[in-house]
């Protein structure tokens, strides 16, 4: 709206040509983003139901129990108005836009899921949670590529690879899933996902910014430039202001929780912004403390679903015999030595407070993300 506003009124006064400004749109979404959920937030919070415990956690979900969940909601709501505000609307080139609207529209179907779910009496069913995910990956990956091949570049390779629609969306649409789900996962710490996703945001609006959207950088480090980079950059940006203003009040000890409805919202993001910058493998760059943290505790589940599929025991430690114990095979030993997420691991294993787990895997995150992309840019 502003970036129409600006080419209109740009004819009256001069200085409205700030509003073609990508830069200025994208501090102004960030700016007003975080300062509206930093005010309002606490004001509308007591809407919001109670956090059930996370039984899987390391001191069983007690310390959660009761505060506000699924604040993400709230987060997304009062966020709407801005990013419709600062996302360039150009009508001179409206198929874009189109394509990012229906892309926004898949961010809050996801929150408004993971919402569905903070609310409900009954957690509901990981098949349940999963079909709609999937759904929404889905969606999310055919607005992506705009039903047409789409311009990658991936390591190693320095010429652009096109991948054609019928393969780019289920391996999108996979990576969109894994996102959310890992970010989900890292959801046990005030604080941690939050704060992990921030600094991904951060590099990401940046990345998009002044590499992928700005055409001479691109050329310069051989890459595919995409016109609507800084567009996606404004949005990006604009969330993580918001992210920010609710991290002020989730610090620890946290008074509200984002619940599923911003893990999964913010886990998509994330996912999409990886992909619109054009190579999926940035995700390990962007965000590797979380696929780790919790990408990892996936994988412990799907494997050992698996091994019980095919007749192995795979009853937990705290629940099994001591000579059922002996006759588990070692795969499956293995697999219960590391609590998952990784972040119960070093809580009840190696005794770090929250505090120490969320300053640690900041800054684990925030060594390798700049270190990462180097060496992702190089080796091409």
């Amino acid at each position: 709206m502003l970036y129409w506003l600006g080419l209109e009124l740009a004819k009256w006064w001069g200085p409205f040509r700030l509003f073609n400004s990508h830069l200025m749109l994208l501090a102004i979404g960030m700016l007003t983003a975080g300062l509206l959920v930093w005010i309002r937030l606490p004001r509308l919070w007591s809407q919001l139901p109670g956090d059930r415990g996370k039984m899987l956690a390391a001191d069983g979900g007690r310390v959660s129990v009761g505060k506000p969940t699924g604040a993400g909601w709230l987060v997304a709501l009062i966020i709407l108005p801005v990013i419709l505000l600062v996302i360039p609307l150009d009508p001179r080139q409206p198929a874009g836009y189109f394509w990012q609207m229906g892309a926004l529209t898949c961010l809050y179907l996801a929150m408004w899921f993971g919402y569905l779910d903070d609310k409900s009496e009954l957690p509901w069913s990981e098949w349940r949670k999963g079909l709609l995910d999937v759904v929404v990956a889905v969606l999310a990956a055919m607005c992506l590529c705009h039903g047409a091949p789409v311009n990658m570049w991936l390591p190693v390779l320095k010429t652009v690879v096109i991948a054609p629609v019928w393969l780019y969306v289920p391996l999108a649409a996979g990576l969109l899933w894994f996102t959310m789900n890992a970010t989900n996962c890292t959801d046990g710490v005030d604080g941690l996902a939050g704060s992990l996703t921030l600094l991904s945001l951060f590099a990401l609006a940046a990345l998009l910014y002044g590499v992928i959207g700005y055409r001479p950088l691109a050329n310069y480090l051989l890459l595919p430039h995409n016109p609507e980079g800084a567009s996606w950059a404004i949005l990006v940006a604009t969330v993580a202001g918001a992210l920010a203003g609710y991290l002020w009040h989730n610090a620890e000890p946290s008074r509200v929780l984002m619940g599923d409805a911003g893990s999964r919202m913010l886990g998509l993001l994330v996912g999409v912004a990886v992909l619109v910058a054009g190579n999926p493998f940035l995700i390990f760059v962007v965000s590797p403390v979380v696929l780790v943290n919790g990408g990892t505790g996936l994988l412990k589940l799907i494997l050992l679903r698996a091994l019980k599929r095919v007749g192995f025991d795979v009853t937990p430690p705290n629940r099994a015999a001591p000579d059922t114990l002996a006759g588990q095979h070692v795969i499956v030993r293995a697999l219960h030595a590391v609590r998952f997420p990784l972040h119960d691991h070093c809580r009840k294993n190696l005794h770090w407070s929250n505090a120490q787990v969320l300053m640690r895997f900041v800054l684990i995150q925030a060594f390798m993300t700049p270190m990462l992309f180097v060496l992702l840019i190089k080796i091409r």
